[in-house]
């Protein structure tokens, strides 16, 4: 699989529909493979902190969910057709989980999030089998019981949507421990399928201008986006070669 090195972050060059496959492969087998849907923000974050860099480049697949990353991969020459984003991803695993009889188990959001995206993608996609949907707000002392619940659940497929960084660092904590095959962090894609947050209209999404529509609709979110200005400094410093580089990407 070919991948690139983005400021220390490995990307895989993968499609949605190949990133699909491969993670319905992965379900099965149940090795408790992690899979990262990987951002400009994340990468930044990764700049200074060292383990969620190593929890990224240890995934079984990095993917691409933001412009930011798509086009310094087009830079590179990469034939990377598209952004392989939580919410479309999630939707074509659910389709194909229900085509083969994987279960999938839901995890995140406040309360009632998860149940109502759940309910949502079973109408949407007959023959999903639903193991179990759960919000994502609990200590860390309540892990164990909620390990214990996806496990007895008896699913191969597990959506954690906890936001970055804590998903991808309670994957990597817990994954192997549910039983799952594989999982994956999906941000705030169970809000959007649940009905709780209104996706960006087809003509942002297809500019890569989602961010600037939520900032728009919630403009709290303003600090969170001081990371796409940052990404594109680093990017420019690396280009220079005047980047200090930390990390190794694992090949």
């Amino acid at each position: 699989m070919d991948s690139l090195d983005i400021l220390g972050c490995r990307l895989d060059l993968v499609d949605a529909d190949r990133a699909a496959s491969r993670i319905l492969a992965l379900a099965r087998e149940g090795a408790g493979a992690q899979v990262v849907t990987l951002g400009t923000e994340m990468v930044v974050l990764a700049q200074k902190d060292e383990g969620f860099r190593a929890v990224v480049n240890a995934s079984a697949l990095s993917l691409c969910d933001t412009v930011g990353l798509l086009s310094v991969a087009r830079r590179r020459g990469a034939q990377l057709r598209e952004r392989v984003t939580g919410v479309e991803l999630t939707e074509r695993l659910c389709a194909l989980a229900a085509k083969e009889g994987v279960p999938v188990y839901f995890l995140g959001g406040s309360e009632g999030v998860a149940a109502d995206a759940a309910a949502i993608l079973e109408v949407r996609f007959p023959g999903l089998r639903v193991a179990g949907a759960r919000h994502g707000f609990f200590s860390e002392e309540q892990s164990p019981e909620v390990v214990a619940a996806i496990a007895e659940s008896g699913a191969k497929l597990l959506f954690v949507g906890m936001g970055s960084p804590r998903q991808e660092l309670w994957l990597a904590n817990n994954l192997r421990a549910t039983g799952c095959g594989a999982g994956i962090g999906v941000g705030g894609s169970l809000d959007v399928l649940g009905g709780r947050v209104e996706r960006a209209p087809p003509i942002f999404r297809r500019y890569g201008l989602e961010w600037l529509y939520r900032l728009a609709k919630e403009p709290h979110r303003w600090r969170r986006q001081l990371a796409l200005p940052r990404f594109v400094w680093l990017v420019a410093l690396d280009r220079l070669g005047l980047r200090h580089k930390k990390g190794v990407v694992r090949t």
